[in-house]
């Protein structure tokens, strides 16, 4: 007598067989039901443990089928909650601009989209072709849109991919946007009750890019020099054309790309991860770069919202060395107050303090929010923000998200005045050093493949905060869960230790990818560049000390 399953997997196989049934994608219906006839049990309980959940982020997730995947399914369904959001905030007919990369099924998340919000009485246009994700940012209050959607999983593996939410204003959703639109996502019983159109959406031509490119003139000084010479790479990604008709237009010479990284590419077959920050994903562009001898090289994430920044440098392996974010963020912000910048300058709690005195000594303004662009954007007054993970916003009016490419048209400048006068980014950073005292950053980056790690690291420090860091007493603790200053409540630690080093260490879960991460600055004074050998070696041990004793605390 043959048995019945158990009810649990009676339950499972009913849910998998229902998806499967309403499945509109040829590719996840021949997956799922290759799954269903293997009896893979394990495979199917993780795709159909939950669903993938709607935040500040919107949608990230690995492709594949079921609702723990990113897919049409779950793609059709988060547009049709954005759109019940939209319609429920009285914007029945207004214009939602969708814009997508080059990764796998992008281009038909970004059509579903068109399709639902035409078919419930909005107005959609689709990008022309795979842009970067600021030309989409741009485009919502060029075009006056009520809404924008991105779909890009940003730097993530090649298997992922995400759905990124903007309103009018041009900035991403935060809270309560993120929770009333996840609430009319949960409200979608079945995709045969959500209509798709066939037709009726606008398919953008060039008028937007060529407007964005436009705008980019913006960000430099007219009759400034354009000397610098550039090594470029794309990622895989969308930037490479977009970069070069924008330096094209500035007047500077045409950067040299590392042409195995240039062609848009979801399998993104020469990097294990597709983030400049990664190891290894620098190497192609560090060879191009010995043999064609830039100034500098310059780099995007595939969406090309972020960018990347190396300098030569003797005593590095491979002849040059990437620039922290902080690095980066500082550079720009002393090139922006010599210019002549006002307004706030803002950055996420987890960047330099650096940033801070570089504001304060130019008396302009200064912020700090919570991270993620989402939170830097509503700064109010904001001229310039900038995040350590490579994001910058040097144009807030017109792109009011970080921005790879202007970010790109800035450091270049940067470099060509700097060239003109004999010097280098690496001597403006000394320059800063002795001004302020030496910033020097690290983190400790843990990814896993179990979430109850990060979650099991966090519940350890705050039952049992640590006292001591790298021989220096923890003089201040906050959870960041209750709420810090005007920070609203967010999932982090945050510890200031003792001594003249200021040393400081924030620890979080990062918010799109399956890593602990751990920010740690410590600010060694810097009485002359004689000084500055000396400075760097305190840090470094320092930092070393901070690393290893933090992961012991955290159990990582």
């Amino acid at each position: 007598m043959q048995q019945n399953p158990p009810q649990d997997q009676q339950d499972l196989l009913a849910q998998a067989e229902a998806w499967l049934a309403e499945d509109p994608d040829e590719e996840t219906r021949g997956e799922l039901a290759r799954l269903l006839a293997d009896g893979d049990l394990g495979e199917l309980a993780s795709r159909f443990s939950g669903t993938l959940q709607f935040g500040t982020a919107g949608l990230r997730g690995e492709l594949g089928a079921g609702p723990m995947r990113m897919n049409r399914s779950v793609v059709i369904r988060a547009a049709a909650g954005l759109a019940a959001y939209l319609r429920a905030k009285g914007e029945s007919d207004g214009l939602v601009v969708i814009g997508y990369d080059a990764r796998h099924k992008s281009a038909d998340f970004a059509r579903d989209t068109a399709a639902v919000m035409v078919a419930v009485g909005l107005r959609a246009a689709l990008l022309p072709r795979p842009l970067p994700t600021p030309v989409l940012a741009y485009a919502i209050r060029h075009l006056g849109a009520v809404a924008g959607v991105e779909v890009t999983a940003s730097h993530n593996p090649p298997r992922d991919n995400g759905y990124k939410v903007y309103l009018g204003d041009g900035s991403q959703i935060v809270p309560p946007a993120d929770a009333e639109i996840a609430a009319e996502i949960a409200a979608v019983r079945s995709l045969a009750d959500v209509p798709r159109a066939e037709d009726g959406w606008e398919v953008l031509g060039d008028e937007v890019l060529d407007a964005y490119l436009a705008r980019t003139d913006a960000v430099l000084t007219p009759g400034g020099p354009r000397t610098a010479r550039v090594v470029y790479t794309a990622m895989h990604g969308v930037g490479r054309d977009v970069v070069l008709a924008a330096f094209q237009r500035a007047g500077f010479p045409a950067p040299v790309l590392v042409e195995e990284q240039a062609e848009p590419d979801p399998d993104f077959p020469t990097v294990a991860f597709p983030n400049p920050e990664e190891p290894g994903a620098m190497d192609l562009a560090f060879a191009k770069a010995r043999e064609a001898r830039p100034d500098i090289v310059i780099a995007n994430d595939p969406d090309a919202d972020r960018c990347a920044v190396a300098v030569p440098d003797a005593s590095a392996e491979a002849g040059w060395r990437m620039l922290r974010g902080d690095e980066v963020g500082a550079l720009l912000a002393e090139h922006l107050v010599r210019k002549g910048a006002k307004g706030v300058f803002a950055e996420s709690i987890v960047s330099s303090s650096l940033l801070g005195r570089i504001a304060a000594a130019a008396g302009v303004g200064h912020a700090e929010t919570l991270t993620g662009f989402k939170w830097i954007a509503r700064v109010e007054g904001l001229r310039y923000g900038y995040e350590e993970a490579l994001g910058y916003c040097v144009d807030p009016e017109g792109v009011r998200d970080k921005d790879g490419v202007t970010a790109a048209l800035v450091v270049a400048e940067l470099a060509s005045e700097l060239k003109e006068r004999g010097r280098t980014l690496t001597d403006l950073l000394d320059d800063l050093a002795v001004a302020h005292g030496l910033h020097a950053t690290d983190q400790l980056s843990v990814r896993v493949e179990d979430l109850g790690v990060i979650a099991d690291a966090m519940r350890r420090l705050r039952e049992a905060p640590p006292t001591v860091l790298a021989g220096l007493a923890v003089t201040r603790a906050e959870d960041l869960a209750r709420g810090a200053g005007d920070l609203p409540p967010t999932d982090g630690l945050r510890y200031y230790l003792e001594g003249e080093y200021r040393a400081r260490v924030i620890v979080r879960p990062s918010g799109t990818e399956p890593k602990l991460k751990c920010y740690l600055e410590v600010v060694v004074p810097v009485p002359d560049a004689a000084s500055l050998a000396d400075a760097r070696e305190r840090a470094a041990r320092t930092l070393g000390s901070l690393k290893r004793d933090l992961a012991r605390a955290a159990g990582i």
